[in-house]
């Protein structure tokens, strides 16, 4: 590790820590893996590996059902059904 990238943040995943600051550490982790490199499209990235997760997540909650998943999203079920074959997580 280089003298100006700071130290990886252990992630800890508790039930009262806020979701902003497991993706913050996640993040921190991420870039100081880089080590200096720059990333790219790291915005993209991150929506991408958010959102699928997100989605797998809640069609595990709603044991597949896509329409109350999509409800539970605050997603039409279409718009839900495109985002699930982006990630390859359609049946």
């Amino acid at each position: 590790m280089t003298a100006n990238a700071p130290e990886p943040t252990p992630f800890r995943e508790r039930r009262k820590q806020p979701l902003r600051s497991a993706a913050r550490s996640a993040i921190d982790n991420y870039l100081a893996d880089l080590n200096g490199h720059p990333p790219g499209d790291l915005y993209n990235m991150m929506v991408g590996e958010v959102e699928q997760a997100l989605f797998a997540s809640v069609l595990e909650h709603t044991r597949g059902n896509q329409s109350k998943a999509a409800e539970l999203l605050g997603l039409n079920r279409t718009t839900l059904r495109k985002k699930l074959r982006i990630y390859g997580l359609l049946d």
